[in-house]
């Protein structure tokens, strides 16, 4: 009997979705030269792969609830990480719920909502989830003294490469996740019900704790700086994150950095470097172990996997480390599609789609089946998945959509689909003209100059929200005063902005928005709050 992807999509699809924290489109299949990620990239040789998806926020919780919910920030009104926004906000249906409402059974492993208040403290479970959601129980050691120094003691370091048979529990955070989630695979194998099951890795997130060995993948002496580590001289101050995280770290305090611009010493940045790219690959291992579980289960042929990030990470890009900003190396984010019959060609349950790779072997590379171009947004994720899996997709939120619980801010991306392309777009594009696709994202800062709370200041701090849009062509980014009483915008009140040109300054190091042979565009390219 020949399969072909209607009959699938007849008898419903799975989902496996797969979130990374602090992930940059630093792999292989983005065709970065350094890093080694064969097992993320196998999936990228079956899937489509967006080339351009942003982040809604580049900092973890209002970006999970953003894109977990279908809302951008404005709308859930979490810009920091202490209010609920069923709560504070609105009592908005999130994804996982509405594949539960849908019949799934819905399942969370790992960081999938950040933990915490802006999730009630229990991830929102049980509305989105059927079963209590896992975390590992090791990770209350993340940020404890766990990190051998040079002198023989512990530390509470930023960069972390261990022995994990020496670590508390013998274990790590991202190991038991996996461990976790196959035997949650496994468990649905006896079930007659679809399933969508999150998997939320902590890594490659700050501290860099994780297994020794991948160190060795990146010698010290191949690692180059950032092409732009320098701060951009017309930077406003208001735009610059003083990554005040990492100089909490034990090892950053020791070097003794001044604030807010540093430097780092270029020894040191490069060990960063170093070590984000060993915890990239070791993040890769363990997905590769996650999608072999999948062939070996049987589900390959008939469940639809995404791999994302919650946004980017700064490696020293502008002179900054971490996210907590509006630039394109903190929102753009990897984010791809595998969807059996769709993006691969239909299968049978034995087939092997995902064998694991060893990393530590030598691999060829994957080339991704599909690389749209198009600027998406991760608020867009909510209504493809429902498109996907042949669920209705939520309409279209109205301007003030707080007392809707079901609507979505995002737009379908199915329709930039390679196989997709060729067809009619879907009725609810008709009679409507069209605008070329445009990502944003914002983020909040407490003062025009930098704070020792500018990266993650609290919404009562608040009172300049920096908007910015990205095109194909350019990114702008207006600084705008902000009242966090009423959460309103001053858009007369410009405290700064920021114009960058993708084709010429591809890395947003020179800022053209005050510039005089630019100034009329200006005007007409940074019309952020009309769109």
């Amino acid at each position: 009997m020949k399969l072909n992807a209607f009959d699938l999509f007849l008898d419903g699809m799975n989902v496996l979705f797969i979130v990374s924290d602090d992930l940059r489109p630093a792999l292989g299949c983005y065709r970065d030269l350094v890093v080694k990620s064969p097992n993320i990239d196998q999936l990228a040789s079956r899937s489509v792969v967006f080339q351009n998806a942003f982040a809604q926020q580049a900092v973890c919780a209002p970006s999970r609830v953003s894109f977990l919910t279908g809302r951008r920030p404005d709308t859930t009104r979490l810009y920091d990480f202490h209010s609920y926004w069923r709560v504070h906000a609105g009592n908005y249906s999130t994804l996982p719920q509405y594949f539960k409402e849908n019949g799934y059974t819905t399942m969370s492993v790992g960081k999938v909502f950040h933990p915490g208040v802006s999730s009630d403290h229990s991830d929102d479970y049980p509305y989105s989830w059927s079963i209590p959601p896992f975390h590992p129980s090791s990770e209350k050691y993340e940020n404890t003294k766990v990190c051998k120094g040079k002198d023989g003691q512990l530390h509470a370091n930023l960069l972390c490469p261990v022995d994990v048979a020496e670590m508390p529990e013998a274990t790590l955070p991202d190991i038991q996740s996996t461990k976790e989630a196959i035997r949650l695979l496994k468990m649905m194998k006896e079930s007659d019900r679809n399933f969508f099951l999150a998997v939320g890795y902590h890594k490659p997130h700050i501290p860099f704790r994780y297994p020794q060995e991948f160190l060795k993948l990146y010698p010290l002496e191949n690692i180059t700086l950032a092409p732009d580590p320098d701060v951009p001289k017309r930077l406003p101050s208001v735009a610059y994150n003083p990554w005040t995280d990492i100089r909490r770290r034990d090892d950053v305090q020791a070097l003794n950095i001044s604030f807010p611009y540093g430097p780092i010493p270029e020894d040191f940045q490069r060990q960063i470097r170093q070590n984000y790219f060993a915890s990239v690959s070791y993040l890769d291992m363990l997905v590769g172990k996650l999608l072999n579980a999948l062939d070996d289960t049987g589900f390959s042929n008939n469940t639809i996997v995404v791999f994302t990030a919650d946004h980017g990470w700064s490696l020293g890009e502008h002179g900054e480390w971490a996210k907590y900003s509006n630039f394109d190396i903190a929102t753009r984010v990897p984010l791809m599609f595998y969807v059996p019959g769709m993006t691969a060609p239909p299968s049978y349950p034995r087939d092997r789609l995902f064998p694991f790779i060893d990393l530590f072997a030598q691999v060829s590379k994957h080339l991704p089946q599909g690389e749209p171009k198009e600027m998406v947004e991760l608020v867009s994720l909510f209504p493809t998945l429902a498109e996907l899996a042949g669920l209705r997709v939520p309409p279209p939120c109205p301007k003030t959509s707080f007392h809707v619980s079901l609507c979505t801010e995002g737009r379908s991306m199915v329709r930039y689909f390679p196989s997709a392309k060729g067809g009619r777009e879907r009725s609810d594009d008709e009679g409507k003209p069209h605008r070329p696709p445009i990502a944003f994202s914002q983020y909040p800062r407490p003062s025009n100059t930098p704070q020792l709370n500018s990266d993650l200041p609290l919404l009562k701090d608040i009172r300049v929200m920096g908007y910015s849009m990205r095109t194909a062509y350019y990114r702008c980014t207006l600084w705008l005063g902000f009242n966090p009483s009423n959460f309103s915008v001053d858009r007369n009140d410009i405290h700064a902005g920021e114009l960058y040109f993708a084709e010429s300054d591809p890395n947003e190091d020179h800022n053209m928005y005050r510039s005089e042979t630019h100034g009329r565009l200006t005007k007409k390219l940074c019309k952020i709050l009309e769109h």
